[in-house]
């Protein structure tokens, strides 16, 4: 009989496990409220999967952010970035594929973020650097209030697209452009 009942107990687990995996939970019990923004660039498809942090009265950068610690950009998951063709991202070459994002933010001056190999990834621990796919310099800019951590696609046109951040006061921007066979180098 105990083996019966370890059979049992198997299975269910195994249906629970293959049930949760691959999917994006849905925002019913949760703070954070899954998101899912799509932009075409030509026949490049971009496609950011996140999950969306409020605000709710609390001190952000500086904050429940610290400075100069990488941060996972979202919540819960992490945020996950996928192109269908290479890109040049601020004048550097991410090849097509899918993953995470991370910054560390800082009190003056520059952001860094990264794009990491590790696309499935939660959002904490940060992998670490031997996933790296690319690190980039990005400016922090001020905008309205954003209650919600908010990606966007505020310009898009066949051959390039920004790719912003918002939340709180604060925004970060990032020019992608497409990298096509015989496209020059960024």
């Amino acid at each position: 009989m105990p083996s019966l009942r370890r059979a049992v107990f198997v299975a269910l687990a195994i249906a629970v496990l293959l049930q949760a995996c691959g999917r994006v939970p849905s925002g019913a019990k949760r703070k954070s409220q899954p998101a899912l923004l799509v932009q075409q660039m030509g026949v490049t498809r971009l496609t950011v999967r996140y999950n969306r942090p409020s605000a709710r009265g609390r001190a952000l950068f500086g904050g429940i952010v610290p400075w100069d610690s990488v941060w996972c950009p979202g919540a819960d998951e992490g945020t996950r970035l996928e192109t269908t063709s290479d890109l040049a991202v601020a004048g550097r070459v991410l090849p097509k594929g899918a993953y995470s994002l991370w910054m560390i933010p800082r009190a003056s001056g520059e952001w860094t973020l990264i794009f990491s190999r590790k696309a499935n990834a939660y959002h904490v621990p940060y992998p670490g650097a031997r996933y790296d796919a690319l690190r980039i310099a990005v400016r922090p800019g001020r905008v309205p209030y954003t209650e919600s951590l908010a990606y966007a696609f505020p310009l898009a046109t066949p051959d390039s697209a920004v790719l912003q951040l918002a939340w709180g006061d604060v925004a970060l921007s990032v020019p992608l452009r497409p990298r096509t066979a015989g496209s020059p180098p960024p």
